[in-house]
């Protein structure tokens, strides 16, 4: 295994113009992947960062890399939503940068054996570690309902009633264990319309993948983790590929980054504390790829940035935990 990076992560040089690294700062790389945040970040200034990522591949190709940066980058194998106990471990409490590159990374799309993606092959795995439910398991087990709120809601699937229905009356011929036999039951039953650019069954493997690694939750609470870890200036950057992702990102912030409405002089309120903004967003609108970079990446059309400073004030609560 080469220590050198499988490919260039989408927005390298906006994302790391956002955490503006300094020397003796440090910083997270919380969605690892093949290294290339890390390694420009490390390059950038004489900082230390630790990578965080569940996929055990991962560490591995991250420790290859922290040997060209001994002392400075440290691997952490385990979820970003965790970082805040896993750095915690490692007595770090405080950071001056946070960067989430958020789904499913080149590596683990390019490898059949995961199981990720229908232009191979393989397993219907699509888990990002090595534990829990594969997307299998959920396709032969989930209930019909069940299976089409999954598609519905995290895949944006248009039909996919009509999908679930097909799957469940697929597997009781035989098990669906494979990504193509997977894709081609999804394409008999959703038509590509005219001009439609992508595959049809794009939307139904995004949305298991979604389901399998929970990564909705887990981008919530790797946001809450990053802005208790953050100290004062500290900055988050966030890449996501599409409209859940972003929407997640861009209502913590915006909700993060708002001051305190005013109380109406018409209409009395309960007394409420309020709560300064914790973040300072560094521009109000996501950047995307260039053409350029679109152009060369196809992975990139879709990616969206946003970045924020971490203010004075302190962390919101978690849901759940507000002060009574």
């Amino acid at each position: 295994m080469t220590a050198s990076p499988i490919h260039i992560p989408v927005l390298l040089h906006e994302v790391v113009e956002s955490l503006s690294p300094r020397d003796g700062g440090v910083y997270v790389d919380g969605t690892f992947g093949a290294g290339g945040y890390s390694r420009a970040l490390l390059e950038a200034a004489d900082c230390r960062v630790w990578g965080i990522d569940r996929d055990p591949a991962a560490i591995e190709r991250g420790r290859v890399l922290a040997r060209q940066f001994p002392g400075r980058l440290e691997i952490v194998e385990g979820c970003f939503g965790d970082m805040e106990s896993l750095l915690a471990e490692r007595s770090v409490t405080r950071v001056d940068g946070v960067a989430l590159d958020v789904g499913v990374s080149s590596p683990q799309i390019d490898e059949p054996e995961r199981g990720f993606s229908f232009r191979f092959d393989g397993p219907l795995d699509m888990r990002m570690g090595r534990d829990g439910p594969t997307a299998a398991d959920v396709v032969n087990h989930a209930g019909e309902s069940e299976l089409a709120d999954i598609l519905y809601h995290l895949g944006e699937e248009r039909r996919a009633y009509q999908v679930a229905r097909a799957i469940v009356a697929a597997r009781q011929t035989a098990p669906i264990t494979r990504t193509r036999q997977l894709a081609e039951l999804i394409r008999s039953v959703v038509p590509k319309g005219k001009g439609d650019a992508i595959d049809p069954a794009t939307r139904s493997f995004q949305a298991l993948r979604i389901h399998v690694n929970d990564e909705l939750g887990e981008l919530r609470r790797g946001l809450a983790a990053a802005e208790s870890l953050l100290g004062p200036g500290g900055r988050l950057a966030v890449v996501s590929f599409h409209s859940l992702e972003d929407r997640e990102v861009k209502t913590f912030l915006k909700d993060r980054s708002s001051p305190p409405p005013s109380p109406s002089r018409h209409t009395p309120a309960a007394p409420v504390a309020a709560r300064s903004p914790s973040f300072r967003l560094l521009s109000r609108k996501p950047v995307a790829a260039s053409d350029t970079e679109a152009r060369d990446n196809p992975r990139a059309r879709s990616a969206r940035l946003r970045a924020a400073e971490r203010t004075e004030a302190p962390a919101f609560p978690a849901p759940g935990k507000e002060a009574a």
